[in-house]
């Protein structure tokens, strides 16, 4: 008896040592499955193709808003190839729960700086619905800008044109095993979550409703006003409307008034201030001085109409030099005027937008064109010459 005594715990111990390494064994096999599941899938987004990417992140979900295409272009299919460019990952811990079947890697990923391209992507469609406003307001009602395709294509300049920074950022993949104990098979449970993990918390960053400050978003207006063309700022602003009339002469006035603010346009923000979803920006704006202009125009139209040619040249052609002088006053103006002028921006969820956006810049720009006064002036003075 006392040897079978002895013997018990001898034989505790063996069977102890038996177990340990079955134990151990299995737990690394399940670990290694795991993560050579995560290389597998994740190695693929290193050269991606389309259908690769389509399994992780939809095209749908980085533009939730956006109208749907039923055709994706060659060049939405290659932003994604661009922007894996510098994806990389490192794992930095495998775990795994025999009993729930489930596992987790620790990740550290190398992406492009999804803040950057995101705040880069709010500005270039801010430009791209302004310019589309002015060019709707001329006739052209073309509204591509809050297509998918356009987004994409947005993107697409963006990745092609620019040279963005890389990030690391820490996730974690959940995988669940839908085998047997005899045959494991892990699989990578994918997630919204993981969705923005992989693009570098791109999702996140777009859907962003202050992506851009309301200082950011008046700065946009503002340097797109001064790249649009003639026919663009007049649509926009409004300036054939200011001037009250369909007469083509005088819409050669109006685009003179245009190419004036091509030529003195600046500005520099002062301050903001926010207020929940509303917000105040300050800025000094310098324009063209329109009542130096009408100041010129009318010494110069009083000289005209005290002249023996005012007599001869009877009321058609009075007309017509009145107008001519005004165009010689308004492209001969050097004098410019500064002022400060608060615009006020709204956040509708999605982003900060600029009330009233071509009425108010037009209000800003033009002074006293805003409420007509060198319109009725202008009239005033042709009066003088019936």
């Amino acid at each position: 008896m006392k040897i079978y005594r002895h013997l018990i715990p001898v034989l505790s111990l063996l069977l102890l040592l038996l177990v340990i390494p079955a134990i151990s064994g299995c737990s690394h096999k399940d670990r290694s499955d795991a993560k050579e599941v995560v290389k597998s899938e994740l190695d693929q987004l290193k050269n991606p193709d389309s259908k690769t990417v389509q399994k992780y992140i939809s095209y749908k979900e980085l533009f939730p808003d956006a109208t749907e295409n039923t055709r994706l272009s060659n060049e939405i299919k290659e932003v994604f190839s661009l922007f894996f460019q510098k994806f990389d990952y490192k794992i930095l811990d495998i775990s795994v729960d025999n009993e729930k079947k489930t596992a987790q890697a620790s990740l550290r990923l190398t992406t492009i700086d999804a803040q950057a391209l995101a705040t880069d992507f709010a500005t270039a469609l801010l430009q791209t619905e302004i310019i589309e406003a002015a060019q709707a307001q001329s006739g052209n009602t073309k509204n591509s800008s809050h297509s998918l395709e356009s987004h994409y294509l947005i993107l697409n300049q963006l990745l092609t044109s620019n040279e963005y920074q890389s990030t690391e950022t820490d996730c974690t993949v959940h995988l669940v095993n839908k085998g047997t104990a005899q045959k494991q098979k892990w699989e990578i449970k994918r997630t919204r979550s993981l969705e923005n993990d992989l693009v570098g918390g791109l999702i996140v960053c777009l859907s962003d409703s202050d992506i851009l400050s309301p200082q950011a978003t008046l700065a946009v207006y503002l340097d797109t006003l001064k790249k649009m063309n003639l026919d663009e700022m007049s649509s926009y602003l409004g300036v054939l409307s200011i001037m009250n009339t369909s007469d083509t002469s005088r819409n050669s006035i109006a685009e003179a008034l245009v190419s004036q603010v091509h030529q003195n346009f600046n500005y520099v923000i002062v301050s903001e201030s926010t207020n929940g979803y509303n917000a105040t920006v300050t800025t000094r704006i310098t324009t063209f001085d329109s009542d130096a202009i009408l100041s010129d125009y009318q010494t110069k139209l009083d000289s005209y109409i005290a002249s023996a040619d005012a007599v001869i040249d009877g009321s058609r052609k009075r007309y017509d030099t009145s107008l001519d002088l005004l165009l010689e006053s308004i492209h001969s103006n050097t004098s410019t005027v500064t002022s400060d002028v608060d615009f006020v921006l709204i956040n509708d969820g999605v982003s900060w937008k600029l009330q009233d956006e071509g009425n108010t810049l037009g209000n800003a720009i033009f002074g006293p064109l805003a409420d007509s006064s060198l319109s009725d002036s202008i009239d005033a003075s042709l009066d003088q010459t019936e």
